[in-house]
């Protein structure tokens, strides 16, 4: 008789489980991933990728491990074109993504809001339009495209470096063969001063500097310094502010709605935390009480020009037709909102 009542036994004990285990778990847990991939631009230690390893690292704490996050640096779900990341977020191929606003723009033109040339003084004017009005109309946007915006932060000013001659004036650009990323705005910008824009991905960047196919490149101060492009023949660095790269966290409609409403308000708080440390890795050592940044660079022999001693007018004036020409593109209300966040932070 025993013998008989042991299979029954352990089928009782078997089903058990599974309903105590039906319900503990939180509603909607049975839709829940093993683990959900994260996507970002670049990789550590620049403060986009290190934003991203930081958000993942939050929500499993916050949420206590019911959400795992892993993360692909160097956009690797979508063969390194980051321009691709966006598709594939919406596609569901991936289900979280951290991505600067100028790898968007090709999908979402309204992102080049943050690629318009010498609209953002400072970082005080960037947070005024990133997390004022004009961020909001943009997070209404990205909902249109069914995915789900969580949080904003700022991935540098770009500054431009190149290995011929210091540049203050939009005269110093003439000829310049500069390296640029794949958006129209940017050629636009770039051949308005009298360089010749050479558009083409990071990977092929360091090669290109290496052999001397192309002088220099804008990129922000944090990435210069992770990838040792002063060792590339880059001894000439200028910060002019000319547009503040935007880092976005998003997530994947479908994946948002299958958790829970607790659990998507922790998401979304880690998103915002992580967005926050990363603006702040952004601007370290370019702030006026740390410019270590500053010593850096000069300790590998690269010659700064500060914005302070850059004819930033000058550089205005000849990039104005580009800012009027993409403010239709980027839509005319949702630019007079930023220039207004912006004369507010002054």
């Amino acid at each position: 008789m025993l013998t008989r009542t042991r299979p029954l036994l352990a089928a009782a004990l078997t089903l058990f489980g599974a309903l105590a285990a039906t319900v503990t778990a939180p509603a909607g847990a049975a839709e829940y991933k093993s683990e959900y991939k994260l996507s970002v631009v670049g990789s550590r230690p620049i403060p986009i990728a290190e934003g991203a390893y930081r958000w993942a690292e939050l929500v499993t704490e916050k949420t206590r491990g019911r959400i795992t996050v892993k993360v692909y640096p160097g956009s690797s779900l979508v063969g390194g074109d980051n321009t691709r990341e966006f598709t594939g977020l919406r596609q569901g191929s991936i289900d979280l993504l951290v991505n600067s606003t100028i790898n968007l723009s090709p999908t979402v033109k309204e992102a080049n809001l943050f690629s318009l040339p010498f609209l953002f003084p400072d970082s005080k004017a960037f947070d005024a339009v990133a997390q004022g009005e004009p961020g909001k109309a943009l997070f209404g946007i990205l909902e249109s495209k069914q995915v789900v915006p969580l949080a904003i932060g700022e991935n540098g000013f770009r500054a431009l470096s190149n290995s011929k001659k210091p540049v203050r004036a939009p005269d110093d650009l003439k000829g310049l063969k500069v390296r640029v990323v794949g958006s129209p705005i940017f050629n636009d910008i770039f051949t308005a001063l009298g360089a010749n824009p050479t558009q083409m991905t990071f990977a092929d960047l360091q090669p290109a500097l290496s052999t001397g196919a192309v002088d220099g490149q804008e990129n922000p101060v944090s990435l210069f310094l992770a990838a040792k492009l002063y060792g590339l023949n880059q001894k000439h660095l200028t910060l002019w502010n000319y547009i503040a790269d935007a880092g976005l966290f998003i997530a994947n409609k479908e994946v948002w709605e299958s958790w829970t409403p607790e659990d998507r308000a922790l998401v979304r708080e880690a998103a915002v935390q992580a967005a926050a440390e990363f603006t702040a890795l952004s601007r370290q050592g370019l702030t006026a009480e740390d410019r270590s940044a500053l010593t850096a660079l000069a300790s590998h022999g690269v010659q700064v020009v500060t914005t302070e001693q850059t004819d930033v007018e000058a550089f205005r004036k000849a990039t104005r037709p580009v800012y009027e020409k993409w403010t239709q593109t980027v839509g005319a209300d949702l630019v007079r909102k930023a220039e207004e966040a912006v004369a507010k932070s002054r």
